[in-house]
């Protein structure tokens, strides 16, 4: 039982997620990936005449129904089998963030950045705003998500997913080294 309350290895939750992506295909012949759920979801709500919007959206409805699966599992999971430790995190991490003033926390977010006041400014604005339209337009560019690429599409073999799997690492890496201490520093 202590199993449950604990975080799960990767030996153990890595073959999970990866047994999914067949379990899918032979259940249903349903790819698995989250980002095209938003696509249905806009295909579904917007009845202008824009080319990407127009296809059988209700075909694909089960993602809608896997997405708020996934939800519903996290906060089942997390009201039922919350880890009571605090997340460990690496003491360079620790340092390299401190040097920025942000810190060290009890939870996932740290209040220097994720709150309303930081919203409203520069900084906020370039890391959340910008940010979140950044990752909105390369998942589209990309035509899927981490998720899509990294767990289905590498799965299958497929060379393009290959490529944006390791173009989201580098430029993750790129970003958290020559981008993101400016960032924090305004």
């Amino acid at each position: 039982m202590d199993l449950l309350y604990k975080p799960w290895p990767w030996y153990i939750a890595g073959p999970i997620i990866g047994l999914t992506v067949p379990a899918l295909l032979w259940i249903g012949n349903k790819r698995l990936g989250i980002s095209s759920t938003l696509r249905h979801i806009c295909a579904a709500c917007v009845s202008f005449d824009i080319p990407l919007f127009q296809y059988n959206w209700k075909k694909e409805s089960w993602s809608l129904f896997f997405v708020g699966g996934l939800f519903l599992g996290g906060v089942i999971g997390g009201w039922l089998f919350a880890n009571p430790n605090p997340v460990e995190i690496s003491s360079k991490t620790i340092a390299y963030f401190s040097s920025f003033g942000i810190a060290p926390q009890n939870g996932l977010m740290p209040v220097e950045i994720f709150n309303w006041q930081v919203l409203l400014s520069l900084k906020g604005f370039l890391l959340m705003i910008v940010g979140g339209f950044l990752v909105g337009f390369g998942t589209r560019y990309a035509q899927g998500c981490t998720s899509g690429h990294g767990i289905l599409g590498l799965s299958a073999l497929q060379w393009p997913s290959l490529v944006a799997t390791a173009s989201f690492f580098l430029g993750g890496i790129l970003f958290a080294h020559f981008v993101l201490p400016y960032i924090l520093a305004l």
